[in-house]
């Protein structure tokens, strides 16, 4: 059953009794590529575990397909990785104190999650759900009744916001907030730019529907009618690629934005200190990592006001907040930072200060809190 204290808050206090060298670990989760929020956070996570001194194996939930002759065949292609996964599982969960797990909503919790709390479960090893995704709402209204069998089988639930936090405590399910980690070592402000250059916008988001670019588009638009040597980078990949050029296109745009593609970290964090500000115009999100990148990188933000972004993303000190699916307002309020220096410097600098709260050696603690609980329970 679920395990927590009587509110979301750890206390530090048993993490006293367990330290992290030689704690045998096996985290299960998507790695890069392709390089999405969830991916990136589970290798970053990989990669701090073992540097504290964890017996870590890490058990990825993405592994390309085997044979390569039959990604293009849907259903064959996921059953086959369906049996990989849970034989690699029952192979990888032999002699690990305690599982820790990354899940989503949708055929994620399905596939993946469901599968690895069983397997744990049915080998005595306590699992930690480490859930995220700003659809847990309307999944749970269409699911809850299958996912919950899954979730209750876990020893601890760990959430990375207030608002997933509520999305649970709403159907009786005590969780731990303990807030994803951004890397200051990567992440950091450009040291300069050139004075008097065109304005560079930049949208960090895969190009799926839930993310709205067609409204980030639409916006850039209007900035371009104050700021004609504007520029747009779209830096994501997805199934609407095509559909979103020909949207550029249609609007005059095709020569101010460039599509990306595929970028690996490094190349992300380049962009982030070339950029002038982000858009973001989701319509359905929870804690983005794309957004405390931008706040490490010194870069002002205009986002959407779903979800749990105004729970990072405090309106005129850490961002500027504007409704779901307004071009116009979103336009306006980049305008807004690109007109007033004053107010540039201000997101920027409250955003530099903010994104500390991410930052490992704070977050750790809270993290192993949760294990030792769940390793005293």
């Amino acid at each position: 059953m679920l395990v927590a204290p009587s509110d979301a808050h750890v206390s530090p206090a048993p993490a006293r009794h367990l330290t992290w060298q030689g704690l045998r670990l096996a985290l299960v989760g998507p790695l890069p590529p392709p390089s999405a929020g969830m991916a990136n956070q589970t290798e970053q996570l990989a990669r701090l575990l073992r540097a504290e001194g964890t017996d870590l194996r890490v058990v990825r939930t993405n592994p390309p397909y085997r044979p390569g002759w039959i990604s293009p065949i849907r259903g064959l292609r996921g059953g086959v990785r369906l049996l990989s996964y849970v034989l690699t599982l029952a192979k990888q969960l032999r002699g690990v104190q305690l599982v820790h797990l990354m899940a989503n909503s949708g055929w994620s919790w399905h596939l993946h999650a469901a599968p690895a709390i069983w397997a744990a479960s049915l080998a005595g090893i306590p699992t930690v759900v480490n859930y995220r995704g700003g659809g847990a709402e309307a999944f749970f209204q269409r699911s809850f009744r299958l996912v919950r069998p899954s979730l209750v089988r876990a020893s601890a639930v760990v959430v990375p916001s207030r608002f997933l936090e509520g999305v649970f405590r709403r159907r009786g399910l005590d969780v731990h907030v303990v807030p994803n980690v951004i890397d200051l070592e990567r992440f950091s402000p450009a040291t300069s730019r050139p004075a008097n250059r065109p304005p560079h916008l930049l949208i960090a988001r895969n190009l799926e529907a839930i993310y709205d670019i067609p409204t980030g588009l639409r916006a850039f638009d209007l900035v371009r009618g104050s700021f004609p040597d504007a520029r747009l980078t779209v830096a994501g990949t997805g199934p609407l690629r095509a559909r979103l050029e020909r949207l550029a296109t249609d609007l005059g745009l095709d020569t101010a934005v460039r599509f990306t593609g595929r970028l690996e970290n490094a190349e992300m964090v380049l962009l982030y200190r070339d950029a002038d500000l982000v858009l973001n115009p989701t319509r359905v999100d929870n804690m983005p990592i794309s957004l405390l990148e931008a706040q490490a990188s010194g870069v002002p933000i205009v986002s959407s006001d779903v979800g749990g972004i105004p729970f990072i993303v405090e309106h005129e000190r850490t961002g500027l907040l504007v409704g779901p699916g307004d071009a116009g307002a979103m336009a306006a309020a980049a305008m807004r930072i690109l007109r007033e220096p004053a107010l540039a410097t201000t997101l920027r600098e409250s955003g530099l200060a903010a994104v500390t709260h991410y930052t490992w050696p704070v977050v750790k603690d809270q993290l192993l809190a949760v294990y030792a609980g769940v390793l005293a329970g």
